[in-house]
């Protein structure tokens, strides 16, 4: 049994794969490991199937499956982990794109109890070189979808990660496009992750095979995760969904808090009505806020957030574009579009709601993210 499988996606990559194959052998070397290397290649037509059958003469820790259907990057991943010889897979582009040098940091942390590791390009210490600014638009798109669904996680979509056998086994994984990690998030069984920073470095052999029709299998692979994670309550997507439901049962209380303290202090305490609704806006909030940190987001409690008061203030800062979106499209709709002004008000709730949610869980209720390693 193997210590761990690095699994090597390739498509017509003979200029890479006998270097990356070295250099991931050297790193096992040098740390001790006793590491397979699984190629998984969808049948390619130069000579890499060729290099790598020669190298398994010479390496008998190298191995390949060929796949002669149903071609893509996450298919091969996916078989990688049925084919893998080890309880521990770490899965790396063949084209230098992701540092061999990181492996043996991933296996220890899937050792020290991690069930997912991740290759994080836009935490503290990531990054991105020597990107054309398409890719970099596409990519940012991507990471904003995944996040909506994993917003603790910096880098969802990220093609280079380390995840336990147990994770993926049995799991109803639907790979199709580039994005096999949120594929494992999305619908693996696991408890605890670690992202570490790594700089992303574009291919300096072969070409991408990056193209804009995956744009349209992302969104479709989103949208399969998202009902996914409804359906499947035990999932760990489902947890955001948990999440959303309860921000907008605690939003239901601060509706409540805000009209009956707006009647309250304007009938019996005398308050100038705009004053009334003043102090009844920041109580609501403070409802809001109080809820949500303690019920919410409890799960929150134990990690590395910011402190009460920064969350406070937060937490204010996005409620008030929240009224600002709301009165916005109350007036756009109304006045310019001529809709009925409570039409025109559930749709700037709804708006407003979704702003609310999605901000504050990026912004006052995210982990902090450190790019020590």
């Amino acid at each position: 049994m193997y210590d761990l499988s690095v699994i090597i996606p390739t498509f017509n990559e003979e200029e890479n794969i006998p270097r990356i194959i070295e250099e991931v052998d050297a790193v096992f070397r040098k740390s001790n490991l006793n590491g397979e290397i699984l190629v998984v290649d969808d049948n390619s037509k130069d000579r890499t199937i060729a290099i790598v059958q020669k190298l398994h003469t010479e390496k008998e820790n190298v191995n390949i499956l060929v796949r002669t259907s149903d071609h893509g990057l996450s298919q091969s991943v996916a078989d990688g982990f049925s084919h893998a010889s080890s309880d521990i897979f770490v899965v790396i582009d063949a084209d230098f794109s992701h540092p061999p040098a990181l492996i043996p940091k991933m296996y220890d942390e899937i050792r020290a109890g991690n069930d997912v590791v991740i290759g994080s390009r836009y935490m503290d210490g990531g990054g991105i070189k020597d990107w054309p600014l398409k890719r970099r638009v596409i990519s940012k798109g991507a990471t904003f979808l995944g996040r909506l669904l994993f917003p603790d996680i910096s880098d969802p979509v990220s093609g280079f990660f380390a995840v336990r056998k147990e994770v993926v086994t049995g799991a109803p994984l639907k790979p199709k496009g580039y994005k096999i990690l949120l594929e494992v998030l999305g619908k693996g069984t696991w408890e605890n992750d670690k992202e570490i920073p790594f700089e992303f470095v574009d291919r300096e052999i072969g070409s991408s095979k990056l193209k804009f029709r995956t744009i349209a299998e992302y969104a479709g692979q989103v949208v399969d995760i998202a009902l996914f994670s409804v359906l499947h309550r035990g999932s760990a997507g489902w947890k955001e969904w948990e999440r959303v439901i309860k921000f907008g049962l605690v939003g239901l209380t601060g509706i409540v808090v805000n009209m009956g303290l707006l009647y309250y202090l304007k009938e019996y305490v005398g308050l100038y009505y705009l004053v009334a609704s003043f102090i009844a806006i920041e109580i609501s909030i403070l409802n809001n806020f109080l809820w949500n940190d303690l019920w919410t987001f409890r799960t929150q409690e134990k990690q590395k957030l910011s402190s009460r008061w920064h969350r406070l203030l937060a937490f204010n800062l996005v409620s008030a574009g929240g009224v600002v979106i709301n009165l916005g499209l109350l007036y756009l709709f109304t006045s310019v579009f001529g809709v009925y002004y409570l039409i025109s008000n559930l749709i700037g709730i709804l708006v407003a709601f979704l702003w609310n949610f999605i901000i504050n869980r990026n912004i006052t209720w995210i982990k902090k993210k450190t790019g020590r390693v």
